[in-house]
């Protein structure tokens, strides 16, 4: 039974049972007249009504906080309830929203020691790839390539066969490497590396994607571009494997006091599927740096992700 309930019972009971008084010994007239009986009806229900309405009214701010308990998400942060109603009231919602201020700070500051960590260990997993397995390959290329040429015919068509072979996973190691760690965002900026990007997904698959790269955009700094490149990875990646899209739309644009970057594509939509580990993942990552995420159906069909990350203008922006 809900608290409002409980209040209400409660003072329909007092009432009941002075009506109850009024109508038995403690009454002007014995037996009741009828005019004293319905008067004293009307005035109860009157009462238990205005009573109604006064409970209703004072416990409004109590179930606007079960709602906000019950809908929160820490990685889609909503503007806090307004302290209202009686003093214990505001002071329990107050205390809810310090509660949820402490919340997603906590879980901004872990969700930043693990994305550092993860990038760390990004960066030394590709290091090993290109050094120590790209290396021995490269090797066996070289030596592979020594023994064809003194090797008789029958066996050349096979060692050819697997120079190919062994050229092929030399070939997928580098672009893991590079999905792994993507050199050129540090070394040639956000615009290029996500034009490798995507350079890397159409030579690997029949993804048409039309690419609007703004040249004029504000300094980021390395975490906010680097969380730009990875959300629009996982967009794309999220687009091959589950969208079964012919085209998508990559732009990034510049706004006033921010910078926008979209994903959309044509495929079959996310429709009431609950979100992954890698749309979760590109919130946490927005949250970081103060960015806004959304991730819905696009007009026409299929996926839009836009990510808005806010910069500081000092040239007025367009």
């Amino acid at each position: 039974m809900s608290l409002f309930w409980r209040i209400f019972l409660l003072n329909a009971a007092v009432l009941v049972t002075a009506t109850l008084l009024l109508l038995g010994p403690v009454t002007v007239s014995t037996p009741v007249l009828l005019t004293e009986a319905v008067v004293l009806s009307v005035g109860l229900i009157a009462m238990l009504v205005a009573n109604a309405a006064l409970l209703r009214v004072g416990l409004a701010p109590l179930r606007r906080l079960a709602r906000a308990m019950a809908t929160i998400d820490l990685l889609q942060p909503e503007p806090r309830l307004a302290p209202g109603g009686p003093g214990g009231t505001a002071e329990l919602i107050h205390a809810f929203n310090a509660m949820i201020d402490r919340l997603e700070a906590e879980r901004a500051a872990s969700a930043a020691a693990a994305l550092s960590a993860q990038e760390a260990e990004r960066r030394r997993v590709a290091q090993e790839l290109h050094d120590e397995v790209g290396q021995t390959l490269t090797a066996v290329l070289l030596e592979l390539k020594q023994v064809a040429r003194r090797a008789p015919d029958p066996l050349r068509g096979q060692l050819t066969q697997v120079q190919e072979t062994t050229r092929d996973s030399l070939d997928e190691i580098r672009r893991i490497a590079r999905r792994l760690r993507p050199g050129v965002l540090e070394e040639l900026g956000l615009v290029s590396a996500l034009k490798a990007l995507v350079t890397e997904i159409t030579g690997h698959t029949d993804l048409t994607v039309e690419q609007h790269l703004a040249v004029d955009l504000p300094a980021l700094g390395s975490e906010a571009e680097l969380v730009l490149y990875r959300v629009a990875q996982e967009a794309l990646t999220n687009t091959v494997r589950h969208g079964k899209a012919t085209t998508v739309e990559l732009s990034l644009r510049r706004r006033t006091g921010a910078v926008r970057l979209r994903v959309r594509d044509d495929g079959r939509g996310i429709g009431a599927a609950p979100e992954g580990t890698g749309i979760r993942g590109m919130r946490e990552r927005a949250l970081l740096i103060g960015a806004q995420l959304s991730v819905g159906p696009a007009a026409g069909g299929g996926t839009e992700v836009r990510l808005t990350v806010p910069v500081a203008e000092r040239d007025g922006g367009s």
